[in-house]
């Protein structure tokens, strides 16, 4: 009997291993960018922090070429970590964001408040 459990016991160890453990689901979601500003951002762009390499726009890739208040976009391919990040709005106005923390499968959002190094 012992060892028809001992058995049982390593058919289900060996089966329950070959399941996808649930945070491996988060990993593949792309972190999102929430617009949570007053206004439609028609520029979005990401640097590790502290340096001046910023990427593409991921503006482009969304449906509308822009982000409007209150709307999401997935940034596809951005790996966690500290970025800066560059937003553009319609009236020629670009504003600065230092140093967010971006989490894997995560939102991360943007207010007016969080718009301090703009120029125009």
């Amino acid at each position: 009997m012992r060892l028809v459990l001992f058995i049982v016991a390593v058919l289900v160890a060996t089966w329950v291993s070959t399941l996808t453990p649930t945070w491996a689901f988060a990993a593949e979601k792309p972190i999102r960018f929430w617009n949570l500003t007053s206004k439609t951002v028609t520029s979005l762009q990401l640097a590790k922090a502290g340096t001046q390499d910023f990427g593409p726009d991921f503006c482009k890739s969304d449906k509308d070429g822009e982000v409007d208040h209150d709307e999401r976009l997935s940034l596809p391919g951005v790996a966690p970590g500290a970025y800066d990040v560059k937003i553009g709005y319609a009236d020629g106005r670009k504003c600065t964001v230092r140093t967010l923390n971006l989490q894997a499968g995560k939102v991360f959002s943007i207010e007016d408040k969080d718009l301090t190094d703009c120029t125009k």
